[in-house]
């Protein structure tokens, strides 16, 4: 039997606190700083708007950088709360903490190994983030579980009732040698769940996470799947995520019902350099009362946040340019991580 003390909540319920890191001048986004600060603002003024933001930076002169800002465009500082660590990236969905909850409001970081997606890039410093956020107090009292096997919380979806969602292509890359059985043992083990639900089609080109779900398929309240579709079958991802849109048909919610599927429109193509940038709507970020959708700048953008309101009936939707963030391969949902109410 799974133990039901810890469970891993849904992004619906009651959040403490949004966690980001801010980029600067030593990490990836040196090139492009100036046009990814102007997402973060709109992101921390979105997230302020409704519950406080938690951000990393790497130094006292940086905390000053983002307050100016910040102060600038306006938000409550009051909501703001800066904590000093070093980071390679800002990619906190996948190097930041995976947060169980137990029934007597008491917490576990659940610390997988972080390899930069399948040692893609130098990811020393992100896998120590968790623990250093630890060290510096800003959990309380929660236990830190670190466990040597790779997994990003990209990599993963939670229903809060013991439904796993995730993808084949994915966790293969990070662990050749296991088999599924494995994995999903693993999976259940950490993530305390009752079952793990694949899916074995589902890609982005421009995506160097090996097809995240987040990226492809989220779970939404009332047993509801929104999904990245795609319907010109000129397109190289129709097939793929035709064939996704087929598997998710075939799921069931653990008491046995269909999903009620929310197929999401598809961008115009976004070239940078000859190369093809993953702008997916799927990638949205879930705060307390409201659903904080990516735009791109693309005539869909209107449509995916309608879908995906309905989808978060009762939520205030707020759009944030994205445009920026998929430069560097991820959007809205991959620099974020939610910690639960209680924790922080």
């Amino acid at each position: 039997m799974t133990d039901h003390s810890l469970r891993l909540p849904a992004e619906w319920e009651p959040q403490a606190a949004v966690l980001i890191a801010w980029p600067h001048a030593g990490t990836d986004w040196a090139e492009r700083l100036a046009a990814v600060e102007t997402t973060y603002v709109a992101l921390a003024a979105a997230v302020t708007r409704f519950q406080p933001l938690i951000i990393v930076v790497a130094d006292a002169a940086l905390r000053t950088h983002v307050q100016s800002q910040l102060r600038d465009a306006g938000v409550d500082l009051a909501k703001v709360r800066f904590v000093e660590l070093p980071y390679d990236d800002t990619w906190l969905r996948d190097s930041g903490p995976i947060t169980l909850k137990g029934g007597d409001a008491s917490f576990q970081l659940t610390d997988f190994r972080f390899t930069g997606w399948g040692g893609k890039f130098g990811a020393a410093q992100d896998d120590a983030l968790v623990a250093g956020l630890v060290q510096a107090g800003v959990f309380g009292h929660a236990a830190h579980r670190r466990i040597d096997w790779a997994l990003e919380g990209g990599g993963i979806e939670s229903d809060g009732d013991g439904t796993i969602l995730t993808t084949w292509r994915c966790l293969v890359q990070r662990h050749p040698e296991q088999s599924r059985d494995e994995m999903t043992a693993i999976l259940r083990d950490g993530l305390h769940a009752d079952r793990v639900l694949w899916l074995d089609y589902g890609y982005l080109e421009g995506d160097d996470t090996d097809a995240h779900i987040d990226t492809l398929a989220r779970f939404a309240p009332g047993g509801r799947i929104v999904y990245q579709a795609c319907a010109d079958a000129s397109d190289p991802h129709h097939d793929e995520l035709q064939r996704m849109a087929a598997e998710l048909a075939t799921l069931c919610t653990a008491d046995g019902h269909p999903y009620q599927l929310y197929p999401l429109p598809w961008a115009q193509p976004i070239i940078d350099d000859g190369r093809r940038l993953a702008a997916s709507y799927a990638n949205y970020l879930i705060v307390n009362g409201a659903v904080l959708v990516p735009a791109y700048d693309d005539e869909a953008d209107d449509e995916a946040a309608r879908i995906i309101g309905a989808a978060h009936p009762g939520r205030v939707v707020v759009q944030v340019p994205c445009r920026p963030l998929i430069w560097q391969n991820g959007s809205l949902h991959c620099i974020t991580m939610q910690l639960p109410a209680g924790i922080a």
